[in-house]
């Protein structure tokens, strides 16, 4: 896998880090329009016990699709927020699924989950699937799934806990996304289209 780099320097990553817990006096989702959201690359990866993940599964369910690296001093700051939405929500039809792109592995990842005991699937992402998602140069990256299997949202670098998690509520009780598992294919393959422009970049990997 080749190795994603970052270009921010450690003030403007120590500035995002501050911002993360800004208030806002309005938070919302900015969700796209049902007739907008294109249909997620579908992806086969294998988790920490090889298990194989299907996004296609998911079907069904909101999820929220984060890229990471252990290395990356934002997707650090959300992960406690996805561990609590994981908790908060998987009752009512929720997952996060956590790729991560350390060009390591299992070798860094592996401990990196246990100590921070995340309670979400994680699994090693490959070339392929970053490009499938148009080619993940930032981190943290992340993708919110409607019940479709179909992108309401992506967001590159850090943003707001209260935004993922107005987009995750707006989702999960919106009737017009809800679908059967088993309704169509569920494949996903549509390419992703309108991806935000160079985001906030995590800083460089030593």
């Amino acid at each position: 896998m080749s190795r994603i780099h970052a270009a921010a320097a450690s003030a403007a990553v120590a500035f995002l880090l501050a911002s993360c817990s800004r208030p806002s006096s309005a938070p919302t989702g900015d969700l796209k329009s049902q007739n907008q959201r294109k249909p997620a690359p579908n992806f086969s990866l294998k988790d920490a016990d090889g298990n194989a993940v299907n996004l296609a599964d998911y079907r069904g369910k909101v999820v929220l699709v984060n890229f990471w690296a252990t290395w990356c001093g934002p997707c650090e700051a959300e992960i406690p927020w996805f561990i609590e939405f994981e908790k908060k929500y998987k009752e009512q039809g929720f997952a996060v699924l956590g790729v991560s792109m350390d060009d390591d592995g299992w070798k860094s990842v592996r401990p990196y989950v246990a100590s921070h005991r995340i309670n979400y699937r994680v699994m090693i992402g490959s070339e392929v699937v970053s490009q499938q998602f148009g080619e993940i140069e930032s981190l943290p990256t992340s993708f919110v799934l409607d019940r479709e299997g179909r992108i309401a949202s992506n967001h590159v670098g850090l943003i707001d806990k209260v935004d993922y998690q107005n987009e995750i509520v707006k989702l999960l009780q919106d009737p017009k996304s809800a679908a059967l598992r088993d309704a169509g294919d569920g494949t996903g393959n549509g390419m992703l289209a309108g991806l935000t422009g160079a985001g906030v970049r995590a800083r460089q990997r030593p």
